[in-house]
């Protein structure tokens, strides 16, 4: 099993950054992919940001989020710039024991963790 757990979020104001983390806990050295997604009220979730030995963004983050491990592997990130209004979301942090190209397909990650809320004032 694999617990995850994120922090990072708040309130910014348009324009501004944020930079959520996730620590990942329990049999982590089986997973091939970590990723970010959100979930806007009324909409449906969807994924922003993901990483294995390569990176994949949505279009509408490409540019101006970042996503990173670190050294220790266990401990995600996504650096957010230029943030827009239109990023408010419930951001939850996930992790995959297949590879990449598996989730970038539309399938759902193994593991979740319960979610950090980032609100972009205008």
């Amino acid at each position: 099993q694999v617990q995850l757990v994120e922090s990072g979020g708040g309130l910014v104001q348009a324009g501004g950054s944020l930079r959520l983390s996730c620590v990942a806990s329990g049999s982590v050295l089986r997973l091939g992919v970590m990723g970010w997604y959100r979930q806007a009220a009324g909409k449906e979730r969807e994924l922003v940001a993901v990483i294995s030995s390569t990176t994949y963004y949505a279009n509408s983050v490409k540019g101006r989020f970042t996503i990173s491990r670190g050294n220790a592997k266990n401990t995600l990130y996504l650096q957010m710039n230029s943030l827009k209004p239109e990023d408010t979301a419930m951001y939850y942090c996930a992790a995959g024991l297949g590879p990449l190209s598996k989730y970038i397909s539309g399938s759902i990650m193994d593991y979740w963790g319960k979610g950090t809320l980032v609100t972009v004032s205008s």
